[in-house]
């Protein structure tokens, strides 16, 4: 739907009366019909061509990620070369989408994927806890924009959230997307993480992902990676309904980046035809999808070496990160 054709909501965010109001009023999420839809998109079967285009769209909506306190300069180096190159046997492989890395190893990203169109991505905000004030992680927005991150993965306060404080919340995301912007113009893009895994219920991702389309998120991210549970199909269905219907409320579009847990390519495969069947192609492209993974990439590389030789090539053909 066009922008012009969409129609305007009430301000909301007025009060924190009038958004709790609007999020407690958005229609209650079936959870059974939601895991049985995932359930039986997940049965669908791609062979050969659609196959071999999925593994490469895959491959370009990943963001290659090293979050460790172990990172080192030379790690993160590492990691952008495989980025630039990631089958050396094959120099049609496309690349991913961007390199994650923290606020510190911005810098180093930056330079080694310099000449290239991949992105540099950074999580900020005290990630993955976010238990730190607004203005130390202001600093770590402002630190990661300045080291020039393209793009921002900011994680939620999820004690505020739950316990009903959504203005706070809501503040916390606008302010961050102000920090986004540059003196010299443009900004980085902005993912707001929720970690699915601690707000507990259905209900809870569709108000999440609402209150972070309202305050500017130009994506919305299911998990950090560091929980026990991070995106699942059902979760990120909420999420990818979210978006679709928030294109038709207001007219603008908002991507959606599960991460964590998806490790092979079936299960890349399977996310990618709920996209299609939830929200169409406006959505199959690496500016309005990603996947957060480490691993994954190494899967997908070796399923593309068997579509065309014809034989697996095995872990030790594919660079460990």
């Amino acid at each position: 739907m066009p922008p012009s054709a969409a129609p305007a909501l009430p301000d909301v965010t007025a009060s924190d009366q009038a958004l709790r109001r609007f999020l407690h009023g958005l229609p209650g999420v079936d959870a059974v019909g939601l895991d049985a839809r995932a359930a039986a998109l997940g049965t669908r079967s791609i062979k050969t061509t659609a196959k071999a285009y999925a593994i490469d769209l895959a491959i370009s909506m990943i963001d290659l990620t090293t979050l460790e306190g172990a990172d080192t300069p030379g790690k993160v180096r590492s990691l952008c070369a495989k980025g630039r190159n990631p089958d050396p046997s094959d120099r049609t492989a496309p690349s991913p989408a961007a390199i994650c890395v923290y606020p510190d190893m911005v810098r180093v990203a930056k330079e080694s994927l310099a000449g290239t169109d991949i992105q540099v991505a950074s999580v900020a905000t005290a990630f993955p806890a976010g238990r730190a004030s607004r203005e130390v992680k202001i600093a770590d927005v402002r630190e990661a924009v300045a080291a020039g991150a393209d793009e921002i993965d900011m994680v939620i306060d999820r004690g505020a959230f739950l316990s009903g404080r959504y203005l706070k919340v809501f503040e916390e995301i606008a302010a961050v997307r102000e920090c986004c912007e540059r003196p010299s113009g443009g900004a980085a893009r902005l993912k707001v993480i929720f970690e699915n895994g601690e707000l507990a219920t259905y209900d809870n991702v569709r108000r999440a992902s609402w209150l972070a389309m309202l305050a500017g998120a130009d994506f919305i991210k299911t998990s950090t990676g560091k929980v026990a549970v991070n995106a699942t199909p059902p979760n990120t269905l909420v999420m990818l309904e979210a978006v679709r219907d928030f294109r038709a409320s207001t007219g603008r579009q908002v991507g959606v980046k599960p991460a964590g847990g998806i490790r092979t390519t079936k299960d890349a495969i399977k996310y990618l035809v709920m996209v299609n069947e939830t929200l169409g192609d406006d959505w199959l492209s690496p500016r309005w999808f990603r996947f957060g993974a480490s691993g994954l990439l190494n899967d997908l590389l070796m399923q593309r070496q068997k579509l065309s030789s014809g034989r697996y090539s095995g872990p030790d053909y594919v660079t460990v990160d």
